[in-house]
């Protein structure tokens, strides 16, 4: 008895966790999503349907500077608006220059703009 009350209640909790997950969303969210769907991509690159946004502009920026040996990825700050990528920070000439070699090398990037790079001297 004790097993097919524990199974009845098991059961009865499934139903009512999909049943709130699928009220969760609404009408509109789903007619959005079947409508991006739909839609081709205005800002999409390369091979990819999906849209590059500022977001994930800055963030690839971000993440390619992190990764890069002698750029100091810490110490410049990317901001990006409408695909212009702005560098800021203290770096020298050469590191400001890959560091702007790295950026336009970013899909949906359209132009870098480094006049907030300010020249520092090395740190060796």
């Amino acid at each position: 008895m004790k097993t097919v009350f524990i199974a009845a209640a098991a059961l009865s909790l499934a139903f009512a966790g999909g049943a709130a997950a699928q009220s969760a969303g609404t009408r509109a969210d789903a007619a959005q999503d079947a409508q991006s769907m739909q839609e081709p991509a205005a800002n999409a690159t390369g091979d990819s349907q999906q849209p590059v946004g500022d977001t994930w502009i800055t963030t690839k920026v971000k993440t390619e500077l992190m990764a890069t040996s002698g750029v100091p990825g810490t110490d410049i700050k990317v901001e990006t608006v409408n695909g212009v990528v702005k560098l800021s920070g203290h770096v020298d000439k050469a590191q400001a220059d890959k560091a702007a070699s790295i950026a336009r090398n970013i899909d949906g990037v359209k132009k870098v703009d480094t006049s907030g790079l300010l020249a520092s001297h090395s740190r060796k």
